[in-house]
C-alpha cells in the first residue's frame, strides 16, 4: 500500500486505496469487529476487577517497567506536545507544493506520503532509489554481523553442513573471540507462498543452564520479507529495510548473549516496554558515517557511499518525524485510554475512538496508525496496555547510545557494560535497575526528542 500511495499521481485511486485500509473491520457486514473490540475491553475489565485492579493497565503494567499506567501516559504526553507542532508544521510544507502545483484542495490523509516524497525530494535532494545500489542485502547482513564483531568480539562462521527448514536459509554458527560456541543463526529473508509477511526474530531453542553443566545453547532465527533478487540484479534494501534487519538482527543477539538458568526467563523473555531496547537500538547504528563505511557499497563497482550521499541521508533523517510519531502516540494513547477504563463501554468503539482522539487534537490529516476494528496488536497480539512500549523503548535506545557517542561508536567497555548488564540478563531482574546499572541513571527522553528533530 504505501509504495502506492508514495507513487501514484491518481488522487481517487490513493484514496480509494487508503480509505479501504482505514475501514478494515468496519464496513457493517459480517467481518465487522466493532462488536468484538468492544466485547474484548469489556471482558479485561472485567479480569481486572476480578484481581483486585482498577482497570485492565494496572494489571498488565504492573510487571512492565512503566508499571503504572500514569507513568505510561506522562512519557505519551510529554511527547505528544512536542510532536503534535511538527506534523502541523509538515501539513502546511505540503500544502505550498499543492498550491504551487495548481491543486485546488486541501491536503487529506491519503495525500500524505505522495506529497511527503516530493517534500524530501525538493528538500533533502534525496531519492531512495539512489541509495539502494549501497544496500545489496548481504552487504549490509555482514554489516550487522562487522557491527556484532567490534561491540562483543562475535564471529559469524557459515555453515553449509546444518539442515534448513527452506533452501534460500542462511545458517551461520555463532562464536565467542575465542572460539566457544555461543549458537546456531538462521537468516529467511525472502517471501514466498503462505509465508507470513513482516519481519521478526523467533527461536528454534532458547539459553537455558547457564551456570549448570547442562548448559542449552540457543538456535534463533530472523525471518524478514524482503524483496528476491531480480534478473542480474540483486536484492537491494531501502534505508527502512536496512534498520529492519539490524533491528531484527539486535533482537538475535539479545537471544544468543543470555546468560541465565531458566528457560522462562532467559534471552528477550522481558516486560514489554523493555524487551525493544536491544532491538532499537542496534538501528542508532546503520546510518552513522564510521558504519556506512563498512557495509555501504556499491553491489556493482564496490565503491563506498559517497559522502554527499552520507551527508543527505543524515540531513533527512529527522524529515516527517511530526508524523511519524503523531500517527504512532495515537495508536498508543488509544490502546491506554481503551484499558484504563473502570466501567464497560457501552458506546461503539468507531465512536469512542474519533472523541477520544479528536480531544487530544489529532489533526484530520493524520489517522492512528492502527484504528480499533484492525489494531491486531493490542487485540489480538498480545500488545494491551502495551503499544506504548515501542516509544518508552525509544526513549531507552536513544540514551543508551548516547553512551556510545559519549565515548566511541564502538567503544568495548561500554559494550561490555550492555552485554553483562542488559543482554545476559534476560528477566532476571527489574529491567529498570538492568537499566540504571548499564547507564548509570535513568534513561532521559532528550536525546529521543533531539534525534527526531523534536526538540
Amino acid at each position: 500500500m504505501l509504495p502506492f500511495l508514495q507513487y501514484a499521481d491518481n488522487r481517487d485511486l490513493r484514496k480509494e486505496l487508503y480509505m479501504g485500509y482505514v475501514n478494515r473491520g468496519n464496513n457493517n457486514n459480517e467481518y465487522d469487529n466493532k462488536e468484538i473490540a468492544k466485547k474484548l475491553v469489556n471482558l479485561r475489565i472485567e479480569r481486572a476487577k476480578l484481581f483486585g485492579y482498577n482497570n485492565y493497565a494496572e494489571y498488565v503494567l504492573e510487571k512492565n517497567m512503566a508499571k503504572t499506567p500514569e507513568k505510561a501516559f506522562e512519557l505519551l504526553n510529554k511527547l505528544w506536545k512536542a510532536a503534535l507542532p511538527n506534523a502541523k508544521k509538515e501539513v502546511k510544507e505540503m500544502q505550498k507544493i499543492i498550491n504551487k502545483e495548481g491543486g485546488k484542495f486541501k491536503l487529506a490523509s491519503w495525500d500524505w506520503w505522495y506529497y511527503a516524497d516530493k517534500v524530501k525530494k525538493a528538500k533533502y535532494n534525496l531519492d531512495e532509489e539512489e541509495l539502494k545500489p549501497y544496500f545489496e542485502i548481504n552487504n549490509v547482513r555482514d554489516g550487522a554481523f562487522a557491527l556484532a564483531n567490534k561491540l562483543y568480539g562475535i564471529k559469524f562462521i557459515p555453515r553449509n553442513d546444518i539442515a534448513k527448514f527452506n533452501p534460500e536459509n542462511q545458517v551461520f554458527e555463532l562464536q565467542e573471540a575465542d572460539g566457544s560456541h555461543i549458537g546456531i543463526f538462521y537468516l529467511d529473508y525472502h517471501p514466498r507462498a503462505s509465508k507470513r509477511g513482516g519481519a521478526w526474530m523467533s527461536s528454534f531453542r532458547k539459553q537455558s543452564g547457564f551456570g549448570t553443566d547442562k548448559e542449552v545453547t540457543p538456535i534463533i532465527m530472523n525471518i524478514c520479507n524482503f524483496t528476491k533478487p531480480v534478473g542480474d540484479t540483486p536484492a537491494l534494501l531501502t534505508p527502512d529495510e536496512v534498520e529492519t534487519l539490524f533491528h531484527e538482527f539486535g533482537h538475535a543477539l539479545h537471544g544468543f548473549l543470555s546468560k541465565c538458568k531458566y528457560n522462562y526467563l532467559s534471552g528477550t523473555s522481558v516486560s514489554r516496554d523493555f524487551v525493544e531496547l536491544p532491538s532499537q537500538v542496534m538501528e542508532n547504528w546503520c546510518f552513522e558515517p564510521e558504519m556506512l563505511a563498512i557495509y555501504a557499497k556499491h553491489y556493482q563497482t564496490g565503491e563506498v557511499i559517497p559522502a554527499e550521499l552520507v551527508k543527505k541521508i543524515q540531513n533527512a533523517g529527522k524529515f516527517n518525524q511530526g508524523f511519524a510519531t503523531v500517527e504512532y502516540l495515537a495508536a498508543s494513547m488509544l490502546d491506554m485510554k481503551y484499558h484504563t477504563l473502570t466501567e464497560p463501554l457501552t458506546e461503539d468503539v468507531m465512536t469512542f475512538e474519533k472523541n477520544y482522539l479528536e480531544g487530544l487534537g489529532l489533526i484530520p490529516e493524520i489517522y492512528s496508525r492502527y484504528r480499533s476494528t484492525y489494531f491486531n496488536h493490542i487485540f489480538a497480539g498480545g500488545y494491551s496496555a502495551g503499544y506504548y512500549a515501542y516509544i518508552w523503548a525509544g526513549v531507552l535506545d536513544s540514551d543508551a547510545f548516547q553512551a556510545f557517542k559519549e565515548t566511541s561508536l564502538f567503544d568495548k567497555q561500554t559494550a561490555k557494560l550492555f552485554r553483562d548488564n542488559v543482554l545476559s540478563r534476560g528477566g532476571t531482574e527489574d529491567p529498570m535497575e538492568l537499566y540504571k546499572r548499564f547507564r548509570g541513571a535513568e534513561p532521559n527522553e532528550d536525546a529521543l526528542l533531539i534525534k527526531r528533530g523534536l526538540k
